[in-house]
């Protein structure tokens, strides 16, 4: 197997996740292993470390270490696993969202438009739902919502008139099939650019995605014991937001609630108040991190 996937922020997200070497942590997205190895070189022979993750190839990258834990289900389910191993409440939670770079370089997964392949996207190959039966079966009005609310296309309006007439008669099965589909209304000067966010919609609803998300934050407030850290890398303004939110707000919409003394009422504090990027280094050795955005929240 090919590297599975390179860690971005690897040394900033673990040393802002581990303040407590006898503790018990979660990584909510193993993926290759690479943050949960560099958090269990922080912990002591106490401490514990339980990683999530939904695809099956991930299990491949289990290390060797009777002090981990790798859970095989979507992280959204963190908040269960942890109660029901009487795990509650734990030291701290990292997520690392998004895709592997493993996932994005096998055409057969079918997350990359730059790879033939089939129009899958599935991060757990046991779901039913594939990129393929939305772009079929969906109606015209779901995949115009979709395609705005998730991957905000400009031209959403014409991409999802085109897919509705171009599929008529005949299914898309493949990467290819659906590019070429699709090729009247993908720009000149940007095609990468543009069916990147095509497939950052396909991929976020075949998934569930945001929806995991959600969980995970609304989670991590009732997980997380007081002083604990809450640290998110994301990829896009989407993800960044609603964890800017959460952080800032106590909500997901962004809406402050203060209490009678006029002090928000949120279950973290950001620290620092902004987004963490990876520095040029890293960009030059990990084109991944060009778009990673890293937020960090102190349990109160």
């Amino acid at each position: 197997m090919q590297e599975y996937h390179v860690p971005v922020l690897l040394n900033s997200s673990v040393d802002a996740l581990v303040h407590d070497p006898n503790g018990i942590y979660a990584d909510a997205t193993f993926g290759g292993g690479g943050h949960s190895r560099a958090i269990l070189k922080k912990l002591s022979a106490k401490g514990k470390l339980l990683a999530f993750d939904r695809d099956d190839e991930a299990i491949a990258n289990v290390p060797d270490d009777k002090r981990f834990t790798l859970i095989n289900h979507n992280f959204r389910f963190l908040k269960q696993f942890i109660r029901y191993g009487k795990m509650m409440p734990i030291s701290g939670i990292l997520a690392d969202l998004g895709i592997s770079s493993y996932q994005i370089n096998v055409g057969e997964r079918g997350f990359a438009h730059r790879l033939e392949g089939p129009l899958d996207m599935r991060m757990d190959k046991k779901s039913t739902l594939t990129a393929a039966d939305i772009v079929n079966t969906y109606p015209e009005a779901k995949l115009k919502h979709i395609f705005k609310m998730w991957g905000e296309i400009p031209n959403a309006g014409r991409l999802v008139a085109m897919i509705c007439k171009g599929r008529t008669g005949k299914a898309i099965r493949t990467t290819n099939q659906f590019k070429q589909l699709i090729a009247a209304c993908t720009p000149k000067h940007s095609p990468a650019k543009y069916l990147s966010q095509v497939y950052q919609a396909l991929r976020i609803e075949v998934n569930g995605e945001m929806q995991a998300l959600e969980a995970l934050l609304k989670a991590s407030a009732d997980c997380i014991d007081s002083g604990g850290h809450l640290v998110v890398i994301s990829y896009h303004s989407l993800e960044d937001r609603m964890v800017k939110n959460f952080l800032q707000t106590g909500n997901l919409d962004g809406n402050r609630q203060t209490d009678m003394y006029g002090n928000v009422e949120r279950p973290f504090d950001p620290e620092p108040n902004k987004a963490i990027v990876p520095d040029e280094n890293e960009i030059a050795s990990n084109n991944r991190a060009r778009s990673a955005k890293m937020r960090i929240g102190v349990k109160r």
